[in-house]
């Protein structure tokens, strides 16, 4: 048995905006977010279609969908880290809001919108795996501006094992970080959502279309992923270099200093056989004082 990574554009919004099993994704929202209301009924807005092989994204992937309440959910699993990605979640979700209102009407009808990035990296400091941002007053710490909010998933966080797996959110976060590494469903899945989003996920249930496209998002993804290694690599390589030149010229200026600074000593020796005075010796040798009368008392 061998499953598709459901980080992947096409399977992640197979398996979650798929119009004939809304459940799975009114499910993932349900037990991941922290809801003043359940979602009871769900329309996804831009449900899944096969696309194209010359039309493929593989860095953001977006499901939009609304309740019962007309709050819109936006989803997006973002695969490679981007400076300015919290900036575009914020933009996406204020864009949504606004939005919503049409010529003429009244501010009254704006409806909350939630965002979930479900994050293949480390954005925060904190070491928890779920984050969820809201606007308060810095002072009292009350929300007053309740129509927009963030949630975020790290999955580079979430370290449990299959045994370990206790709530259903947590079987949900290991299926979308681990799927791709397993060989079998795991025995502890007891509801249908999660059933059905592993079935969905296994390959054999792929058209060769599917398939193909999936297997050029990951080649993407890979390609992606050795670019950035080769100029982190090369970024290495040359502070190497540089350091390793910098240490050899000042290595080098180092030795001619003293060897410049021994030469000065043995002038300075010299020149006290002579009967000159000290100051004298010093202007001449660019050495100080005390240096010559050290020198001067080694010697007797």
């Amino acid at each position: 048995m061998k499953f598709v990574d459901p980080k992947t554009d096409i399977a992640f919004k197979k398996i979650f905006s798929n119009e004939a099993h809304k459940e799975i994704l009114m499910e993932f929202l349900n037990e991941t977010l922290i809801l003043e209301s359940p979602i009871i009924e769900l329309q996804v807005l831009n449900p899944y279609q096969v696309p194209k092989l010359y039309d493929l994204k593989t860095t953001s992937l977006d499901i939009k969908a609304k309740d019962q309440l007309e709050r819109e959910f936006l989803i997006e699993m973002q695969v490679a880290k981007e400076d300015w990605f919290l900036q575009r979640a914020l933009y996406y979700s204020s864009k949504s809001y606004s939005q919503q209102l049409k010529i003429g009407g009244n501010y009254q009808e704006l409806k909350p919108v939630i965002f979930l990035g479900i994050l293949n990296f480390d954005a925060f400091e904190q070491t928890h795996y779920f984050s969820r941002h809201a606007i308060l007053d810095v002072e009292t710490q009350q929300r007053h501006f309740h129509d927009l909010e963030f949630n975020f998933i790290e999955l580079k966080k979430f370290n449990k094992q299959e045994h370990e797996l206790e709530t259903i959110a947590e079987k949900w976060i290991y299926f979308l970080k681990q799927a791709t590494n397993l060989d079998h469903v795991p025995e502890n899945l007891n509801t249908d959502a999660l059933k059905m989003a592993y079935q969905i996920a296994e390959q054999h249930q792929w058209s060769r279309d599917e398939l193909e496209i999936y297997e050029a998002q990951e080649m993407d993804v890979h390609k992606h992923n050795n670019i950035v290694q080769t100029a982190k690599n090369e970024g290495l390589a040359e502070g190497r270099a540089e350091g390793l030149a910098e240490g050899i010229e000042q290595g080098l200026a180092q030795g001619k200093e003293k060897g410049e600074k021994l030469k000065a000593l043995e002038i300075a020796k010299n020149l006290l056989t002579t009967g000159l005075d000290i100051e004298t010796i010093a202007k001449a040798t660019a050495l100080t004082p005390a240096e010559i009368e050290n020198l001067h008392n080694n010697e007797d």
